[in-house]
């Protein structure tokens, strides 16, 4: 084996779309944007497709053109990003619907493609995307009279049950939509687990889809095992790796693997000193040293026999982990996977 595996569980992919589906009585969509979060939109889509979901989620016209290619013609396909300028042929010959976030935006539709089913996103407070409530009170109307199909906005914080800002955005998104006989979508995954009243018509999930965080209960998803290139002893006061940033204590055992920062492992996980880590066969096995473009080296002294991979990726330690020791969120790590990996899925 000379590079490294990730084994992407597409049936566990579902199996936590069902999951989030039962919690609420909307519609359940899914997030597929960045290639779903880096796995691969076309088999990703693909299981979620077979497991139910109907409608679905990009960031941008490219993407959703993809997906229809993907998908045929039957699911919704929501871009987010709107109608952008040079979008109308794509919008038009996939069949998609932008979630329209302006009135620039809404006139780009109406004069490009009258009569094309089109969605708004509102602005309850995140202040990223979306229409201001002074903004959508002087074009409701008019979007009223026009193939509407999805007013939805977006929750900041709500990874943070207790945040005023969640309580904050419901009210602005309810007083923005009242009286509108429109479907409705605020939450994400975060707004799923916050309970019914966040629901509305339509959710959004993403990051739970993927065995992320803020969804606990979520399957693990991701696997990756990398090779073990080189093995190595090293003697109390020896340095290893750029910048002789780490010195051996001990006599140590040390493995060289066959991934870095260029296949997207951060390389902060370097500088996590006794935290991050590498497993196998039950053992916590710790990265010494820097993270380099593409070698890591990990100290794996407590194992009798030397593998010929180890997994830093599995039901033992996630990507959120992953994310805590890097300083960063489990969304970044899993979309910046690299493209290096022989990819393995299980449907």
């Amino acid at each position: 084996m000379s590079k490294a595996t990730l084994t992407i569980d597409l049936q566990a992919i579902a199996n936590n779309w069902r999951a989030l589906d039962r919690l609420t009585k909307a519609e359940t969509g899914a997030v597929v944007k960045a290639d779903s979060y880096g796995l691969g939109a076309e088999r990703v889509a693909n299981a979620l497709a077979q497991a139910g979901a109907r409608q679905f989620f990009v960031a941008l016209a490219e993407e959703g053109a993809a997906l229809r290619q993907a998908l045929g013609d039957r699911p919704v396909i929501n871009v987010f990003s709107g109608h952008m300028a040079g979008d109308a042929e794509a919008i038009r010959d996939a069949a998609l619907t932008p979630m329209i976030n302006s009135t620039e935006q809404l006139l780009r539709q109406l004069e490009t493609l009258p009569g094309h089913p089109f969605g708004v996103q509102l602005d309850s407070g995140m202040n990223r995307l979306g229409m201001e409530p002074a903004e959508w009170a002087a074009l409701r109307d008019i979007a009223q009279s026009q193939p509407l199909t999805l007013i939805m906005s977006h929750l900041a914080c709500s990874d943070a049950p207790d945040h005023e800002m969640n309580a904050a955005q419901l009210r602005s998104f309810h007083d923005m939509t009242q009286g509108i006989d429109v479907a409705r979508s605020l939450s994400a995954t975060g707004g799923i687990l916050l309970g019914s009243d966040y629901h509305f018509d339509v959710t959004r999930p993403g990051i739970g889809l993927y065995g992320g965080r803020p969804f606990d209960d979520a399957q693990p998803v991701v696997t990756l095992d990398v090779p073990v290139i080189q093995t190595r002893t090293v003697t109390p006061g020896e340095t290893v790796g750029y910048g002789n940033s780490w010195t051996a204590d001990t006599m140590v055992t040390l493995a060289t693997v066959a991934a870095g920062y260029a296949d997207g492992l951060k390389r902060a996980l370097g500088n996590a000193v006794g935290e991050a880590c590498f497993q196998h066969d039950g053992k916590t096995l710790p990265i010494v040293g820097r993270v380099s473009m593409d070698l890591i080296t990990v100290d794996i002294s407590a194992l009798s026999d030397v593998p010929q991979t180890l997994q830093l990726i599995g039901p033992g330690q996630g990507v959120d982990d992953l994310a805590d020791w890097a300083g960063t969120i489990g969304y970044e790590i899993l979309t910046s996977l690299g493209a290096r990996y022989d990819r393995h899925y299980i449907a």
